[in-house]
């Protein structure tokens, strides 16, 4: 299990080498999530219209070592982009991956860019 979580790292958008185009905005579900496969990563992507942005991170939840994150809630807690895991509702920022809660468990997550309707997730591999 921990070379599954070993694949995960946060990528800045300084960092990113390739746009992988993940779908059109339109095929991405409202304040919700949906899951894309990159190379073996699955990618949780969230499209947040409440605050104009999108967001990305890993799918795996580090505490159960689930792929459930792009199924989970997503709100704000003080004005931090958070997601909730369904399993066990422990809520991480989809800002900076760390655990609102105050966990050591974080999550990775990815830069997206949004160009001619067209939905792109940086990576650096």
């Amino acid at each position: 299990m921990q070379n599954l979580i070993e694949q995960y790292q946060t990528v800045s958008s300084n960092n990113v080498k390739i746009w992988f185009k993940v779908g059109r905005t339109e095929e991405f579900p409202i304040n919700s999530g949906a899951c894309i496969k990159y190379k073996t990563k699955q990618i949780a992507v969230f499209n947040f219209t409440i605050n104009n942005k999108w967001y990305a991170c890993q799918n795996l939840c580090p505490h159960k070592m689930e792929m459930v994150l792009s199924l989970g809630l997503i709100g704000d807690k003080e004005g931090v982009p958070k997601v909730a895991c369904p399993l066990h509702k422990k809520n991480f920022s989809l800002e900076d991956g760390s655990n609102i809660g105050g966990d050591d468990l974080k999550i990775a997550i990815y830069p997206v860019k949004i160009e001619n309707e067209n939905v792109y997730i940086g990576f650096e591999d």
